[in-house]
């Protein structure tokens, strides 16, 4: 069984503070398996192989704009969060993949792959080995980094919906040098949030072979 919440719009700092709240609830096994999907306000995120050179507004210039920068301890470098963007956080015990890694990842970007496949007739791919995250006609369409904890994973994906991707000309998105693109872009069309952030959950779960709990953050905190 996956719990799965819609946050709805929430500042990073925030849903960062639940997932930590989440995380330390799962390795107590106080709660099942929980998804987070939500968009966040404006804000910069650096993982742990982040450099500064890759953020191409001063500080003054961000704080100005009321862009947070917020250091973090999932993988990857800088990306950019905003409205239009589907962020979803999984908060898993890595048994639902026997404690790997790699499978795990590869189970989340499959689950956006076929997302965009089905309903959009998308055709996504990774490029492992070479840049992670998904594409789309060679521009990111989702970035995805974790952290684990005691085998409880936290952080998760970012996947463009009807993003501005003006925003990710204030970085140089995960260090790539890469473009960005979303579905909106792709199709032409704006697209309706709320039933992307229900294909999303269905297809994880579909993904992950478990059945849906749709549930309110104030049920598992």
């Amino acid at each position: 069984m996956i719990n799965i919440v819609n946050l709805g719009l929430k500042d990073y700092n925030d849903a960062l503070e639940i997932q930590l709240a989440l995380q330390q609830k799962r390795i107590e096994n106080k709660i099942q398996d929980t998804l987070l999907l939500l968009e966040h306000n404006h804000v910069l995120t650096m993982g742990t192989r982040g450099k500064t050179r890759n953020i191409y507004l001063s500080s003054q210039q961000l704080k100005d704009m009321g862009v947070e920068t917020v250091y973090v301890n999932r993988g990857g470098d800088v990306t950019y969060h905003g409205p239009g963007q589907i962020v979803g956080y999984p908060i898993f015990n890595l048994s639902i993949c026997d404690k790997d890694i790699r499978l795990f990842i590869q189970k989340l970007e499959n689950s956006i792959i076929s997302l965009l496949k089905d309903r959009f007739n998308i055709e996504a791919y990774t490029q492992s080995g070479r840049f992670t995250g998904i594409w789309a006609q060679d521009k990111k369409i989702a970035a995805i980094g974790i952290s684990v904890s005691k085998w409880v994973t936290m952080h998760g994906f970012a996947f463009n919906v009807n993003t501005d991707l003006k925003c990710f000309d204030w970085i140089n998105p995960c260090g790539l040098n890469k473009g960005v693109t979303s579905v909106s872009e792709i199709t032409g069309e704006k697209q309706d949030m709320a039933e992307i952030f229900l294909l999303t959950g269905e297809y994880i779960a579909k993904e992950f072979n478990s059945p849906i709990n749709y549930t309110e953050i104030s049920a598992l905190i």
